[in-house]
Order: C-alpha cells, then structure tokens, then sequence
C-alpha cells in the first residue's frame, strides 16, 4: 500500500509537517514528535544472552506510549511501524526506542508489569495493516463530531476532546472532560450501534484537554503540554509567591485554567537565589520600625517600608540589611530608613481582584 503523498493522516504519532509529505524525507519524521527519544546508546553493542527478552518502546497517537517485548529476529529499529498486542486484536504503533535503554526508561518511569503479562510486538506492519490503520484515522474527526452531537442530543455534561482508533478499526478511545461524573451508560450503547466498534470512555483533566486541543499561550508560542510536555508537575501558589509574581488570577492561569506550567521552569533558579537573602521582617530605626515588602533577586535588593507608611517602599541592598539586621541584635538603631535607600516608589494595589481561594483552585 503506498500512502498518498497529500496524506496528512500518516503524520500519526508526529506533529504536523509543514509542506506535507515529502518523498525524500522519511515520513515519520520522529524529530517532529514531542515523545521522541534520543537513543544515546544506539551504536553501543552490549553482551547479548540468548533467551534474553528484548524490549521496545512504541508511541501511539503522539500523547502516550508504552513497552513491549519482541523475538530477536524481529530486529527492529526506530520509526519502524509495528502491530502489537492488544486487550483485543491489535494495534499499530511506531517504535520510538530499542536497545539497552529501554530497561533504564521502563526504571525511570516505574514501569513494573511482570515479564510474562508483558505485551508483544507481533511483526512489522504490513500494507494490508497500514492501509486499515490509515482507514481508522481517517475516521477520526467525523466520527467526534457525530460523538458530540449524540452527547448533546442525549443532555449529557460532557465535552469530548479527543478519538483514537485502535490499528485494526475495531476499537475506539473516546477522551472527556466533565465537571463531575456522567452516566453515559445509553451513549455508548448508542455508538457501538452507529460506528460498530467496542467504545471505551476515557475521563482526562484540563491539562491534558489542552495537550490534545493544543493553541498558542500568552508568551505567542505553542502551548508546553501540546509541545513537548509529556508529564505534569504539580503547581502551586508558593512557587508563584517564591518568584516574586502579582497574585492575579488572570496572569497565572493557562488555557486549561490551571496554574501555568511554566512557572515551574525557573522555582529552583529562584529558591537558590533567595537562600543569600536574609530573613528580616522587620528592621528598627529610630524613626520607627520598617517592615519587610518584597525582594528583587535579579538586583540583590530588598525592599522596606515605615510600619506607619507601607505605600512608601525603599529598595536596601542585601548587604546593608544584613548590616542592619547585626546592628539591631546589638541593640543599635539607624538612624533612618532613607540613609541605606537607593531608590523609592510608591507602591500600588496590584493585587485587585485577587482572591487566594480562586488561586488555591488552580492549584494541583
């Protein structure tokens, strides 16, 4: 079966390739996939026992994957499109990584199925496969737009994000979303009847909805989830407090309405930074006691304000407020605030509109 080169259905398990297909480019692409591995041991030929079991992973509709065991005389290698075993029938995957590193994956993930209630890579996929497989695909949008309407048809409280077809058209994934729980018992029925497959519903939350719908986040490029994350961290309030961040709602929300997953990325850069910034909630001077506001890590300074005059912030440079923080466990008091400043502002409200229970409910 040779694929049509306008085909944009053979991208399965790849992001979408600009141009389409080209003839002269291999047309799985892995590079383009966000679950692409980079086998670092490829050349690397380890000593082999016979009878050892061998272990591929294999990548299904670009959001998971999983391990399998095949005979050595399969000898696979990355991209090659296989049929592996499945609850019931099969399904046609491609395989992302063969060799010695799988086991350290399958350890890294905590992969522990028994090595006999492991599933198989039965062969290669041949053309009579991919062209059922490429068929199934193909049904894809259709069959989750007509989903939708029989859902709203039959009142239902849910939103249906995603449809994967089994290789063998003979099975289907069908991904929600839904506040709370939805007996769909009668919608399935209603499914298997028009489509004559075995339907399985899935439930996943917004991060992954926005994972598989994909879109551009407020920094213009391509949504992390939809991109490259392939695993979620949990996020919370404190690491948004730790950088320094407004508590605004609007601004720390992703598409998904959870706490970006981006503010993560630099937590760590920031907890190890502030560990040179001395804990000082509170300075006294003879003017009157100051009280801690905020820091600046990029900067190396903190900043104070008079306990009778918090809108009026001063900026004191790390060392100074150490300096100061020794001064007051000797009993001495500066004379003022202002001698150690080196820039004031006055500070403003930007914490309208914030609510610590509308954060605590984008939090994991």
């Amino acid at each position: 079966m040779k694929p049509s080169l306008k085909d944009p259905v053979f991208n399965r398990g790849c992001c979408k390739m600009r141009g389409g297909f080209d003839p002269g480019k291999s047309v799985l692409n892995r590079g383009a996939c966000k679950l692409n591995e980079f086998n670092w041991m490829r050349d690397y030929e380890g000593v082999t026992v016979e009878g050892q079991p061998l272990f591929a992973e294999v990548r299904f509709k670009n959001d998971h994957k999983d391990f399998y065991t095949y005979p050595e005389e399969l000898d696979l290698h990355e991209g090659d499109l296989v049929a592996v075993e499945a609850a019931i029938g099969h399904d046609i995957g491609i395989v992302t990584m063969v060799g010695p590193l799988v086991e350290r994956q399958m350890k890294r993930k905590r992969f522990r199925t028994p090595l006999e209630e492991m599933k198989k890579v039965y062969r290669r996929a041949k053309p009579l496969d991919v062209e059922k497989w490429l068929a199934a695909i193909a049904l894809e949008d259709s069959t989750l737009y007509r989903t939708r309407a029989i859902a709203e048809n039959l009142g239902l409280e849910m939103k249906l994000n995603d449809i994967e077809y089994q290789g063998d058209k003979t099975k289907a994934i069908f991904y929600y979303t839904a506040d709370g729980r939805v007996d769909f018992r009668e919608l399935i029925k209603k499914l298997a009847e028009e489509f004559h497959i075995r339907v399985e519903m899935r439930q996943i939350g917004v991060r992954q909805e926005s994972a598989k719908l994909g879109g551009i986040g407020s920094c213009g490029r391509e949504l992390c989830c939809a991109s490259w994350i392939s695993s979620f961290q949990s996020v919370t309030t404190n690491v948004a407090r730790v950088q320094q961040l407004s508590p605004n709602p609007q601004k720390l929300a992703g598409q998904c309405g959870k706490l970006k997953c981006c503010l993560n990325y630099e937590y760590e850069a920031y907890v190890d930074a502030l560990k040179a910034f001395p804990e000082a909630n509170m300075l006294k001077f003879k003017n009157g006691d100051a009280v801690h506001q905020k820091n600046d890590v990029f900067k190396g300074i903190m900043w104070f304000s008079y306990t009778n005059d918090r809108g009026n912030i001063m900026a004191i440079p790390v060392d100074k407020v150490k300096e100061i923080i020794e001064m007051n466990k000797r009993g001495e008091r500066p004379e003022k605030l202002e001698d150690y400043a080196v820039t004031r502002e006055q500070m403003t409200n930007t914490n309208e509109g914030y609510s610590e229970r509308d954060l605590n409910k984008m939090s994991d």
